[in-house]
């Protein structure tokens, strides 16, 4: 008589506490928060953590590089009837206790096979883009360009528009950065003067302006899942590879 084999246990990872060390309000719906990294925890640059409060669970991108010593996020808040966790966490503030599962997770991370990098997002789906970028100049990395296309309804949705825009200035040769707002007449975008319109609008802009082909140019978009859509509608047919990343009401 033969027996089956015995499958084998995988123990499904416990949940570990964390405490938030800052939070800053960037509007009403959207917010910046650091935790501490448990000890142990490691992750590539663009994966997500699973973090939670009331014993909601909801996965969110890490901003910061692996080497740094916090875990940095950045959430928006989805309100209620839709959202379950991140109305608890606009409760929450700097000491308090949150819940992480102590493995990140993702694929979303930076392909190195082609030289240019053409990342596109929409609000938080900039994330996995802020902390590969980190990381690639941190690990002090050669041999890539990364073209990062971002866009908002409005300007201070742009949260980490400066930090890029510095990197921008000071690694030329290795990033460029552009913006756009798609609600140029509203009063809150009055002092705007760069890019108009949803970033999908001005990516085939960009490419040609960049001289991107799809035998040198991967292309990774982030964030509103219309805007995946149309990015890959529109370069997808032209041999482009197009990763993607879906950020859209997250806390559902």
């Amino acid at each position: 008589m033969t027996t089956a084999p015995r499958e084998k246990f995988i123990p499904k990872p416990k949940i570990v506490e964390t405490k938030i060390i800052e939070r800053r309000d960037v509007t009403d719906d959207l917010l910046m928060m650091w935790i501490e990294k448990p000890e142990g925890f490691t992750f590539k640059a663009g994966q997500y953590c699973t973090i939670g409060s009331g014993g909601i669970e909801r996965a969110y991108s890490i901003v910061s590089a692996p080497h740094e010593e916090n875990l940095e996020l950045f959430v928006e808040l989805v309100p209620l009837p839709d959202g379950n966790l991140t109305p608890l966490i606009w409760d929450l503030h700097q000491g308090d206790i949150m819940t992480i599962r102590p493995r990140a997770k993702g694929i979303f991370t930076f392909k190195p096979a082609l030289p240019n990098q053409l990342m596109i997002a929409t609000v938080t789906g900039i994330v996995p883009f802020i902390s590969i970028l980190r990381e690639y100049l941190y690990q002090e990395q050669s041999g890539h360009h990364f073209y990062v296309l971002e866009g908002a309804s409005y300007v201070e949705e742009l949260t980490y528009d400066d930090e890029l825009q510095q990197l921008a200035n000071e690694h030329s040769d290795l990033i460029t950065f552009v913006s756009t707002i798609s609600r140029p007449t509203e009063e809150r975008n009055a002092a705007w003067t760069g890019e108009t319109g949803r970033v999908n609008s001005i990516v085939q802009k960009s490419a040609d302006k960049f001289g991107l082909k799809p035998d040198d140019t991967l292309i990774y978009a982030c964030g509103h899942p219309d805007m995946i859509e149309d990015v890959k509608d529109q370069f997808g047919s032209k041999g482009f590879r197009v990763e993607e990343e879906r950020f859209w009401k997250q806390d559902e």
